[in-house]
């Protein structure tokens, strides 16, 4: 009886999975019609046409500077500061592509740098340096003062303090002592041996 019951339970379940799979007499129902999904046609339109920029002036770009083939320069200067102590000078010319110059300053020690130089496409970038010996006397910067510093005549006066007096006396604090709590005891479960049979 219980198999007959599982013959019928799984033959409804086959059923109420089953997919109709039309015949030759059976089809689909009509679907409605959609319009077609193929690339629009838009109307032919004509480019706009903008008279106002038409009519615009192009500007004129600005031509490129004329090329010297020959540049020439020269320039020099020459600081003396006697407030701050700063001497130094410098001079420097250009015939073409050959560079000539020297420039000179007092160092630190009371020396004088001369570096003297010339550049050129042959010999490229070459300097010649020389110290003199202390010819000119650094000038130390001069502090201006703009009031002399007040003199101290006597040591500042120092209050009289009372003496410490120590505060009233309390008990010293001492933390309760505490004995260690006692282990639990732990004992084994016993188990009966197993026994093979």
């Amino acid at each position: 009886m219980a198999q007959m019951l599982l013959i019928v339970l799984t033959a409804l379940l086959a059923l109420s999975g089953a997919v109709v799979v039309p015949g030759p007499g059976l089809a689909y129902p009509a679907l409605p019609a959609y319009p077609s999904l193929a690339a629009p046609v838009y109307p032919k339109l004509a480019a706009p046409v903008y008279p106002a920029l038409a009519k615009v002036a192009v500007a004129k770009v600005a031509a490129p500077e004329p090329y010297d083939p020959n540049p020439q320069y020269s320039f020099s200067y020459d600081v003396h500061d006697h407030s701050t102590g700063d001497v130094k000078s410098q001079q420097e010319s250009r015939s073409g592509d050959v560079v000539q110059g020297a420039y000179s300053l007092i160092e630190a020690d009371g020396t004088r740098r001369i570096v003297e130089y010339t550049a050129d496409p042959v010999h490229g970038f070459n300097a010649v340096v020389r110290r003199e010996g202390a010819v000119v006397k650094a000038v130390a910067p001069v502090a201006k003062v703009l009031a002399p510093a007040p003199a101290l005549l006597h040591a500042p006066v120092v209050a009289k303090l009372p003496a410490y007096a120590p505060g009233p006396a309390y008990p010293a604090y001492h933390a309760p002592a505490y004995a260690p709590a006692l282990a639990p005891a732990y004992h084994q479960p016993a188990y009966a041996p197993l026994a093979y049979h």
